[in-house]
């Protein structure tokens, strides 16, 4: 393991802030505008229908493997549960949102505000579920390649590791929206492919991203391939 030494100690935890916040406003975001479903035409080859809460979600999985191999699993773990947290909170602004009345002269009336955010307390439920379950599973996966491969191959642990988790997730939350009759059962196969095939999509294309984002970050602060920064928590360096 590295040990750096204090400035860059804080300059490593200031852009793990960083990359947490923009994991939880993604995920947040995700949540709350994904009644809206638009379509894709993908060069004539084939026509995505998919929620428009899919498109800042992948980025979620893009940080979660930078910070995995930058930091190690627990932090990227710390990450996944900090945003489970922000989005029950969230769940809890929008809930007392909808229960108080709007004015007469509201922009937004309590009818509309329901039709928008009405069904956020089942999505988020729902997300939530699929989440927990797609994100460990994400992490688990890669620092599983990452061993087998002994740091080597970024690029087959962050697809191979993607792949499954995004299709445990997008199975997960299309199940539990039909269960609780927020979408039709006879949309669900569409839809479960839709959304899995878009993420893989999105993964792959993802994947110079985080070749950036990694090899950024390991000359910044002298990381060979395949090491992670000490974890600041079991030692007063990073």
């Amino acid at each position: 393991m590295t040990q750096l030494y204090i400035k860059d100690q804080l300059s490593a935890q200031k852009i793990y802030l960083i990359l947490g916040a923009l994991f939880i406003a993604s995920l947040v975001v995700s949540n709350l505008i994904f009644q809206k479903f638009f379509y894709w035409d993908f060069f004539g080859i084939y026509t995505f229908e998919i929620s428009v809460g899919i498109l800042p979600y992948p980025v979620t999985f893009l940080i979660t493997d930078i910070i995995s191999e930058i930091y190690g699993q627990r932090k990227a773990n710390q990450i996944v549960t900090a945003g489970i947290f922000a989005s029950f909170f969230s769940l809890l602004i929008v809930f007392l949102a909808d229960a108080v009345p709007a004015t007469a002269w509201s922009p937004v009336g309590d009818k509309l505000f329901k039709t928008v955010f009405g069904a956020t307390t089942i999505a988020v439920f729902a997300s939530m579920l699929a989440y927990l379950l797609a994100q460990y599973i994400d992490i688990q996966l890669f620092h599983f390649w990452k061993k087998l491969t002994k740091g080597k191959h970024l690029w087959l642990r962050n697809n191979f590791s993607t792949f499954l988790s995004q299709f445990v997730d997008t199975f997960s939350v299309l199940f539990l929206l039909c269960s609780f009759n927020r979408i039709e059962w006879d949309l669900f196969g569409g839809l479960l492919l839709s959304g899995f095939l878009f993420k893989v999509i999105v993964a792959a294309i993802d994947t110079p991203f985080l070749y950036l984002g990694v090899y950024t970050l390991r000359r910044k602060f002298g990381l060979k391939q395949g090491e992670e920064l000490k974890d600041p928590g079991q030692d007063l360096k990073v």
